[in-house]
């Protein structure tokens, strides 16, 4: 069993923090920020001051925080991870955050002799529960090799993409897939409903067809009951096709959906969403149509 340090407990890094711990894996957390959860410290786990005694301690050391800024604060601040690493370590960033910025983090990391994985997860607060995510790793192939029984206690598709940066290119283009297909459920949803007919039955005949989709099943059902705590913050989506579309203008190449699609999160964020699920996108196209599927 490994030695693990996992920086960021939060909605999703929670979970996947109590798989491994569940797995039979030592955890080490960090006290920089927040005081480490209860539970994990009740079952074993280790609290300690910083990231870098987190990274003394640890043979594995995963972060899981929100957006670059954090990441890059996390590893390289005084007491940072990149302070308590060496030679036989292996830092993987499971945050999505920017590609370009990746490979910058992770010449610094194999600088100080320890090996960089970025492997950010799609599958949301269930699947971080259910240790079902997705995981899109990019870094060297023996790192991987060694982390492969941490991502099989936290999830179930777990592809090795490339090489650094290539694990966040493919978590940015996962979220515009996401994105999208919310958008279109949500547009679907709205159109039958303000057209008179019941929208949960409208959703329950299009799961029978080639429209049926993760995001009709689960997102769908999350429009029609308004039941809209996250899972996953609308403000969080907002920064991943934030990477998305700049990105694209790094490419010289136009992603016109994507930006349409951030448009309407951006009305939800004005309206009062920000901490909304994603699935509430769709109370943006309703305050905008001035009609709500769930007035009826």
């Amino acid at each position: 069993m490994a030695k693990i340090g996992f920086i960021g407990t939060g909605i999703m890094g929670h979970p996947m923090a109590a798989n491994l711990q569940k797995a039979g894996h030592s955890l080490f957390l960090s006290a920089h920020h927040d005081a480490a959860p209860a539970d994990l410290v009740a079952a074993g786990a280790i609290a300690l001051a910083s990231p870098k005694e987190v990274a003394q301690e640890a043979e594995f050391i995963i972060v899981m925080v929100p957006d670059t800024p954090q990441v890059d604060d996390v590893l390289f601040r005084a007491d940072g991870v990149a302070a308590g690493v060496g030679k036989g370590k292996v830092v993987i960033d499971m945050s999505s955050i920017s590609p370009t910025a990746t490979k910058a983090f992770a010449a610094k990391i194999n600088e100080k002799g320890a090996q960089y994985l970025d492997a950010p997860v799609s599958g949301g607060e269930v699947g971080a529960k259910a240790a079902t995510l997705s995981i899109m790793v990019g870094g060297d192939a023996d790192a991987f090799e060694r982390a492969l029984p941490l991502f099989q206690a936290m999830g179930k598709n777990i592809t090795l993409v490339g090489g650094n940066g290539d694990g966040q290119t493919a978590k940015v283009a996962n979220q515009i897939i996401v994105a999208l297909n919310i958008q279109a459920v949500a547009e679907a949803l709205l159109f039958a409903s303000k057209n008179g007919a019941d929208p949960a039955k409208v959703r329950e005949a299009l799961m029978g067809g080639f429209a049926s989709s993760k995001i009709l099943e689960v997102h769908g059902e999350r429009m029609i009951k308004g039941t809209f705590d996250p899972g996953f913050r609308i403000s969080l989506h907002q920064k991943d096709l934030n990477l998305a579309l700049q990105g694209a203008k790094e490419l010289n190449i136009n992603l016109p959906n994507t930006a349409n699609t951030q448009q309407v999160f951006s009305t939800c964020a004005a309206i009062g969403g920000s901490n909304w699920d994603h699935s509430a996108l769709i109370k943006g196209l309703e305050h905008m149509a001035n009609f709500s599927i769930r007035d009826k």
